[in-house]
């Protein structure tokens, strides 16, 4: 049985790892909080700017966009996969890849090749030895901006209007709530016409447009892809958080159950050094009185 001594550093480590994994649920628990009320403007943003559209589409052809329309006849296709740089976030980068993995299984066939894109290091590490790579975006996924989603969008964008893929999609961890996250796949490009036309809303006859309706909507679609990949990594690191803070609050249950445990064990350990020292002083006192 280990002494009292190692006893107590071992009771002293795992104090120290319970203030560790406490910092750290604080941290992501603070980091949720921001990250959901960007969610909650983010939301507002994409409504006001899908009802535009929608509205202009009333008296215009959106349907003929370069960006709703496949330029691509060699069928290929591209993942813009999601994950999160670091780790200790218990299963929310695994599960995607298990989806994606699964998606692949099921799919993967109906391409003649797959490349992928990377945001986040995780997912970068698992796939980048399977499947060609055409990006790797670094850290972008734990403080999403919208000036770097516009960037990766821009490159999406170029790689499809070139005919380089045919289909593009966007895998990522979709916030729930605090303790779901759930992994999500969906095409970015070319663009659903349903979501931005299916509300029409004609425009009163008396508005002039400056510049014409035609320009607008090939300014505000390329806005509206900016806005899905921006959306997808606002999800993303606010799913990360929130498995993080579930992660470190597990930890810390964990941990609160090893230092009771073992300090339980070590004062049985005391108890019985106590004990056998008693049992020296009487044995001894009994021979001196012999």
């Amino acid at each position: 049985m280990s002494s009292i001594k190692e006893f107590n550093v071992k009771l002293n480590r795992l104090k120290n790892t319970r203030k560790m994994t406490q910092t750290m649920k604080l941290v992501s628990m603070s980091k949720l909080v921001k990250a959901q009320e960007a969610q909650r403007r983010s939301k507002l943003y994409a409504d006001r700017l899908t009802d535009l559209i929608s509205r202009l589409a009333a008296t215009s052809d959106v349907e003929h966009h370069p960006l709703l329309n496949s330029h691509n006849n060699k069928n290929q296709a591209l993942i813009l996969l999601v994950t999160s740089d670091r780790g200790l976030c218990g299963g929310f980068n695994n599960a995607l890849i298990r989806s994606v993995n699964h998606w692949l299984s099921e799919n993967g066939s109906n391409y003649q090749q797959v490349d992928f894109s990377f945001c986040g290091r995780r997912g970068q590490m698992h796939f980048k030895s399977k499947y060609s790579q055409k990006a790797f975006y670094v850290n972008v996924t734990a403080k999403p901006n919208f000036l770097e989603a516009r960037q990766i969008g821009v490159e999406l964008s170029n790689s499809f209007l070139n005919g380089e893929y045919r289909d593009i999609f966007i895998a990522y961890n979709k916030f729930i709530s605090p303790l779901s996250q759930k992994p999500t796949l969906e095409k970015v490009l070319p663009i659903e016409a349903k979501p931005l036309i299916s509300q029409k809303t004609p425009l009163p006859t008396n508005y002039l447009f400056e510049p014409d309706i035609d320009q607008l909507i090939s300014f505000l679609i390329p806005k509206y892809l900016y806005f899905v990949v921006y959306y997808a990594l606002l999800e993303n690191g606010a799913g990360e958080h929130a498995a993080r803070m579930t992660a470190m609050e597990s930890a810390t249950k964990n941990t609160d159950d090893l230092i009771s445990s073992l300090t339980m064990i070590r004062n049985r350990a005391r108890q019985a050094d106590i004990t056998a020292e008693l049992n020296e002083i009487i044995t001894g006192a009994e021979s001196l009185n012999q």
